[in-house]
């Protein structure tokens, strides 16, 4: 046989192609999925949260907050004179300050009052006015009431109290001369605290005036840092929104 010898041929195998599935009429083409390079991050500029506190204010437990929150933005804190306060404040991101501010400068500000302080009256240790626990402005009849030139008190009007015969002096140097026993002064209660003397105690003026304590910064610079640590004073998480 002619084919003697000779492998038979086969024949090429048709390949099937999957069914491809109609489209209905009114249903939309599928999108080609695109994928788009993420952009690089870029680093942020090394910065550092400069923060004001006058004499009394306690920032401790917002300050913890903001390291733990802004670990990688240092926060400096600046010793403000409350008579330096107003002009202060535009050089740095924000100040804990005393009410009232300067009219001049209220209005370029975001002021958030935080905290009411209790006013008390500084007395040498042998003053009978130690022996209440507590004191009303009728107490200070009698009383030479020393006047401060860094006063954080509105006027006090204390029937029957009298007037020192020498100039007025700074907080520190008004509680070392009460607690000679010459004279008494009404400060905040952060202020005898931090003043504290052996020779010296204080109690609560129970109507006297009190000192507020707030938080401000200047209105154009409100900056994300400036808000976050708003946030922190606030007692805002760091999931809250704004």
């Amino acid at each position: 046989m002619a084919t003697q010898g000779r492998r038979p041929q086969r024949r090429p195998q048709k390949t099937t192609k999957p069914p491809q599935q109609k489209r209905r009429p009114g249903q939309p083409k599928q999108a080609k999925k695109v994928v788009f390079d993420a952009p690089a991050s870029v680093p942020e500029e090394p910065r550092t949260f400069r923060l004001g506190v006058v004499p009394g204010a306690t920032p401790g437990k917002w300050i913890d907050a903001w390291k733990q929150r802004m670990p990688h933005v240092p926060l400096e804190v600046v010793p403000v004179e409350v008579a330096d306060q107003d002009a202060a404040i535009g050089g740095l991101d924000a100040a804990l300050v005393r009410l009232p501010l300067g009219a001049d400068t209220v209005d370029t500000l975001h002021v958030i009052p935080l905290y009411d302080e209790v006013p008390v009256v500084v007395a040498s240790i042998e003053s009978h006015l130690l022996a209440a626990d507590e004191l009303r402005l009728e107490d200070l009849a009698g009383e030479v009431l020393i006047a401060l030139t860094d006063d954080t008190l509105p006027a006090i009007d204390a029937p029957g109290a009298l007037a020192p015969r020498f100039a007025p002096l700074s907080t520190a140097e008004a509680i070392v001369t009460a607690a000679t026993g010459t004279g008494a002064v009404v400060v905040p209660m952060s202020l005898a605290r931090l003043h504290h003397r052996k020779d010296a105690d204080y109690r609560p003026l129970v109507d006297g005036p009190t000192s507020t304590v707030a938080l401000a910064w200047v209105r154009e610079r409100t900056t994300p840092d400036v808000e976050t640590f708003v946030g922190i004073v606030r007692g805002r998480t760091a999931q809250s929104s704004r």
